[in-house]
């Protein structure tokens, strides 16, 4: 039986045609057959999806752990995520979903480092007294302790203050200040958690609050005999720090006493900044007896109110200390006293590489004596001594001085009313010194 002829596309009915012509068209217009997930991809990302639930990333290879890090949500449970999915992917999302400004470089180049350091300092810069439980922040601790190695805290928040009752109308009663009981502590209690954090080797801590407006009291700022009780407690129960640095803070010579008593004989401190404080005389002197009793290897109290007495209780500790590197004494209160037994201790003292004297009222009497010590002194490399009145003849006998000196790099002395020859010629000194270190350094690379 022959066959029908097959009606041509010109013959067909209009609703025949459309049937003819239709295509089924995906939902997803990206949708390809060649994109079609492989089956170990399903499985990965079903894993991203119900980690909270069921948290398997241990057993995962490599590049499976990497592909779920990058589908993992932000928003997970931190005691899922913290001690579970290791430095990577997540934890740059995580980081840069929440700071606008996320320097890797300065945590070690660890974002895990960086999410939790930085989580931590916001959980205690944001802590109000008597109203946060410091449960809150203990309750961090056994997630982030492993990673925290530095904390910069730029604020502490005082107590909310309970707004005063008005008087009741025609009243007589006055109130007895001993009905009155206060906040239990006035800033955050650093004594329950410097001693958990094991690995924490850099403390930058100031007493104030940021952006306070037209909020202003002057009890925003500085840290009171409290504080300070419980933050040298702290101090001396962590063993593992080598910085502090607790500036801006209206420190005095009771509250530096205080706590440098707790860090004498401290085990790993290396480096101490209390500049701009209110540190006098009997502060230094503690901190002479600091520099006797510990390993100090920079001293940093810079814009303090040190004197002469207080100076020569630090160039007398100097003279005997075979540790420290730095010493910043800038805008204090020396005087030439000061000045020169700073100078003298320079001639018994072989370790110290900087020192800076600058602005602190010293003269030419005080650029003698440390040019006495820079004829016999071959270690120190830069000296600062700018803003102060050395006059011409100071700054003739720091010519003298080096003009015979192979060591001093740096040597700035600005303002100092130094005469403009003596200036040059000690540039010159300075500037053939540099070069010779210079070609000192590229050789030890090369032997390297």
């Amino acid at each position: 039986m022959p066959k029908s002829p097959r009606p041509s596309r010109a013959t067909l009915s209009p609703a025949e045609d459309s049937n003819k012509m239709r295509r089924v068209i995906a939902e997803d217009p990206d949708w390809s057959l060649m994109l079609v997930p492989f089956l170990s991809t399903l499985c990965l990302e079903s894993i991203a999806r119900n980690m909270e639930k069921k948290p398997i990333f241990e057993e995962l290879n490599p590049l499976q752990r990497e592909f779920v890090q990058g589908k993992l949500s932000v928003s997970l449970p931190l005691h899922v995520t913290a001690n579970l999915i290791s430095d990577g992917v997540y934890w740059k999302r995580c980081c840069e979903e929440r700071w606008e400004i996320c320097d890797v470089a300065h945590y070690g180049n660890s974002w895990k480092r960086m999410f939790f350091e930085r989580h931590l300092e916001n959980m205690i810069e944001l802590f109000i007294p008597d109203v946060t439980q410091p449960e809150t922040i203990l309750d961090m601790v056994p997630l982030c302790k492993n990673y925290v190695k530095r904390l910069d805290i730029s604020q502490l928040l005082p107590p909310i203050k309970e707004p005063q009752k008005e008087e009741e109308e025609y009243s007589t009663e006055l109130v007895n200040d001993n009905d009155y009981e206060g906040p239990s502590i006035d800033h955050f209690d650093f004594s329950i958690l410097l001693d958990k954090l094991d690995n924490l080797e850099e403390f930058h801590l100031v007493y104030r609050v940021r952006q306070c407006g037209m909020n202003f009291e002057w009890e925003m700022f500085g840290m009171t005999d409290r504080d300070c009780e419980s933050l040298a407690k702290a101090l001396k129960s962590c063993k593992t720090l080598k910085r502090l640095r607790l500036h801006q803070s209206n420190i005095e010579d009771k509250q530096c006493r205080l706590l440098v008593k707790n860090l004498l004989d401290h085990p790993s401190l290396r480096e101490l900044d209390f500049s701009h404080n209110l540190i006098g005389d009997r502060g230094a002197r503690a901190i002479g007896k600091l520099l006797s009793r510990s390993k100090l290897q920079v001293l940093n109290m810079y814009d303090n109110n040190i004197r002469d007495p207080g100076a020569r209780a630090i160039a007398h500790a100097l003279s005997k200390n075979s540790t420290l590197l730095s010493l910043n004494l800038q805008l204090n209160r020396l005087r030439d006293e000061g000045g020169q037994s700073i100078g003298q201790a320079l001639i018994k003292n072989n370790t110290l590489l900087h020192l800076h004297l600058g602005a602190n009222e010293v003269t030419g009497p005080s650029a003698v004596a440390i040019s006495k010590a820079l004829l016999q002194n071959n270690t120190l490399k830069s000296i600062n001594l700018s803003s102060n009145k050395l006059g011409v003849d100071g700054g003739k006998a720091l010519q003298e001085a080096m003009s015979t000196n192979t060591t001093v790099t740096e040597c700035d002395i600005r303002l100092t009313e130094v005469d403009e020859s003596d200036v040059s010629l000690i540039n010159q000194v300075v500037w053939s010194n540099q070069s010779v270190e210079l070609q000192k350094q590229a050789q030890e690379k090369k032997t390297k």
